[in-house]
């Protein structure tokens, strides 16, 4: 099969993406509105980009809609703040009930069942189930494409991180302690518990 986004349907393309780049790791992405309005939701276009600074990245979708900007995205343009919190198995279900399309009065904590607790430097909340949290300030927004299912880059200088104690030995965490999840295309998701290991060649 060879396709010419040009000439296919966006969600066809769409397809094809998700189903080629994977697993994706999710960043369960807290954020607080400017009326202090908590908000909570995943995606799995997500990555980190550097380590001096530490700055991660992650991609809102347009919407379709009058409102095309998801609640995440307009929360981080006006407060400059949000927090990036790591998804293991025993919260993936509550993970999924916050990617539903919520109303922006909702508080997706309150929905999910999931305990928000204070960070350090910024003020939207961590997630208390979550075993490794991300303080982030935003260093950058870039939108790509404003049509349906366009992309919106958010770049975050990450100011402050916790990790469970227990899950960290000499600032290396334990895979089989934290048991994050990924995403793949559809509704499935991906266990990180089936590994492999190899040494990089020395040249």
């Amino acid at each position: 099969m060879v396709v010419d986004p040009r000439e296919s349907n966006y969600q066809d393309v769409y397809k094809v993406l998700i189903g080629a780049i994977v697993p994706r790791p999710i960043a369960l992405v807290s954020t607080i509105s400017p009326e202090g309005i908590r908000n909570l939701a995943p995606f799995s276009f997500f990555t980190a980009i550097s380590a001096n600074p530490p700055v991660i990245c992650f991609c809102p979708t347009r919407k379709s809609g009058p409102e095309p900007r998801k609640d995440t995205l307009r929360n981080i343009s006006a407060t400059r703040e949000f927090v990036v919190n790591i998804v293991s198995e025993e919260i993936a279900g509550q993970m999924n009930i916050t990617s539903g399309d919520f109303a922006a009065d909702v508080d997706e904590f309150e929905a999910a069942g999931l305990t928000p607790i204070p960070s350090d430097l910024v003020k939207p909340p961590r997630v208390a189930e979550s075993h490794v949290h991300m303080e982030c300030k935003l260093y950058l927004t870039l939108e790509i494409s404003d049509l349906p299912g366009g992309g919106n880059l958010v770049i975050g200088e990450v100011i402050r991180l916790h990790v469970d104690d227990t899950y960290v030995d000499n600032f290396k965490i334990d895979p089989d302690k934290l048991r994050a999840i990924g995403r793949m295309g559809g509704n499935s998701y991906a266990r990180t518990t089936d590994r492999f290991d190899m040494v990089r060649p020395k040249v």
